[in-house]
């Protein structure tokens, strides 16, 4: 399925498809402080529609994932790294309007897995 997505203000739009049955509840540092929930799809399955200059990134620890963020409004609305099968990027389903998050099974992860 497609959805479009967005940060808040709309500066920072996208589509993504995928069937989103599961999202990740991190806890790390920055999961547990914005919020987010998240879900992973091949990084070609998400296409930006908006400069991708209008991204803000920011990476810490190891450094291996790109936080995506607006600097206008502050929301991250996906990120990007190496997946196991090639590069992969993290939606955070709260930023697709019409998804419908109580439909979702919800899994905590301690950010400590690999």
């Amino acid at each position: 399925m497609r959805y479009e997505g967005s940060c808040h203000c709309g500066k920072i739009a996208f589509e993504v498809e995928g069937n989103f049955a599961e999202a990740i509840d991190c806890n790390c540092s920055m999961c547990r402080r914005r919020g987010g929930l998240l879900a992973f799809v091949s990084r070609d399955s998400l296409r930006l529609k908006t400069p991708e200059a209008d991204l803000s990134t920011y990476e810490f620890n190891r450094h291996v994932i790109k936080h995506h963020f607006c600097n206008h409004c502050g929301i991250a609305p996906f990120g990007e790294g190496a997946g196991p099968n090639g590069p992969m990027a993290a939606v955070n389903l709260r930023c697709l309007p019409e998804f419908d998050i109580e439909a979702v099974k919800i899994v905590k992860y301690d950010g400590l897995s690999v």
